[in-house]
């Protein structure tokens, strides 16, 4: 095992094959000494910094089904919202006045959420909050779209691609979506300027070791500014109910992996590794992640975007989720900064 290690850490990629046997190897002494060398390349690029984006849920509604996702257009017991642009402007204007510098919009792909719209909005906040960030997360679009977006003011784009290996894309989503145009809309972001995102569920359904090492290779082919990994995690209304959630150790040494292979990239500890591990954020953080994305959705609206079930920090304001986390972040030795946090790979 240590030798794959040292291998990454000298020539930041491996193989596939070598990626297989590296995360075939994931033991508890694997992923300490993994840990400890993400956290020496990540304090080295960052510090002890931890930065904060502002999550804003805009809607639930979406045209997909994908065969995971709890508010996939197929179930018919969510309860659908989509934020009005003033109640999206409020968000901002709570978070703010919190710190935050970052403003993340995510959102299934809603039919109502037309380019004008998105536009519109985009440009509202660029007016608004000159000096913060704006992200979405609001699926594939055309290069045209992303375009406008980008000339209406958006900086970031993120759009996990799931899985990197076709017969796997296939068996989570339904035939009219396709890996191939999911991997060009990352391409065409990449091209127009934006800080991209991509990413994937670690232990999907279906998932193997080789596709995991897929994943890897299209990570370092892509190069993206930002990785987003978290457990996968069922949700009750969908096919893969039953399905055993992603485990949290192989999650945390994947963090590891992307940080040693990508040392500037900006990579969150999600809120599903929270969900399945009180501290699996602080162990997140201790694995090589620097971000972490509190919600800003309105409180009345959060449990109804329900991507998997027991999602956590549903019911908190604003104010009580970014104190509780500044606490959980000192915890462990880090600090939360409230600038914007752009990827040293765009300097």
């Amino acid at each position: 095992m240590k030798q794959w290690i040292d291998k990454l850490r000298q020539e930041r990629t491996l193989r596939p094959e070598e990626f297989r046997q590296l995360l075939t190897g994931c033991d508890a002494d694997s992923l300490r000494i993994i840990n400890e060398q993400a956290r020496e390349v990540s304090l080295r690029h960052f510090g002890n910094r931890i930065y904060i984006r502002g999550l804003i849920e805009i809607s639930n509604c979406c045209r997909n089904n994908c065969y995971y996702c709890g508010i996939r257009k197929g179930n018919p017991h969510v309860a659908r919202y989509r934020l009005s642009p003033e109640s999206i402007l409020d968000c901002c204007k709570q978070g703010y006045a919190l710190g935050f510098r970052t403003f993340v919009l995510q959102g299934g792909e809603d039919p109502a959420l037309t380019d004008d719209r998105i536009e519109t909005i985009v440009a509202a906040i660029r007016w608004h909050y000159p000096d913060c960030a704006i992200t979405l997360s609001i699926g594939e679009k055309s290069k045209e779209s992303y375009q406008k977006f980008k000339e209406a003011g958006a900086d970031r784009y993120l759009l996990r691609h799931e899985t990197a290996n076709e017969e796997h894309y296939r068996y989570l989503h339904p035939e009219n979506l396709s890996l191939t145009n999911r991997k060009q809309c990352l391409y065409d972001l990449k091209d127009l300027g934006y800080q991209i995102g991509a990413g994937f569920m670690v232990g999907a359904p279906g998932q193997t070791m080789e596709h995991l090492a897929e994943d890897l290779v299209f990570l370092k082919e892509l190069n993206p500014h930002m990785v987003g990994i978290g457990p996968f995690i069922p949700h009750h209304d969908t096919k893969f109910a039953e399905e055993p959630a992603g485990s949290v150790d192989l999650t945390l040494f994947l963090l590891s992996v992307i940080r040693i292979m990508l040392p500037q990239v900006l990579l969150p500890a999600t809120t599903a590794l929270g969900t399945l591990d009180p501290r699996g954020r602080e162990k997140g953080f201790q694995s090589g992640a620097n971000v972490v994305m509190p919600n800003l959705s309105p409180v009345k609206n959060r449990k109804q975007y329900e991507l998997y079930d027991n999602k956590i920090c549903t019911g908190e304001e604003a104010a009580e989720c970014r104190g509780c986390l500044s606490r959980r972040v000192e915890s462990v030795g880090y600090e939360i900064v409230t600038d914007r946090g752009d990827s040293p790979m765009m300097a």
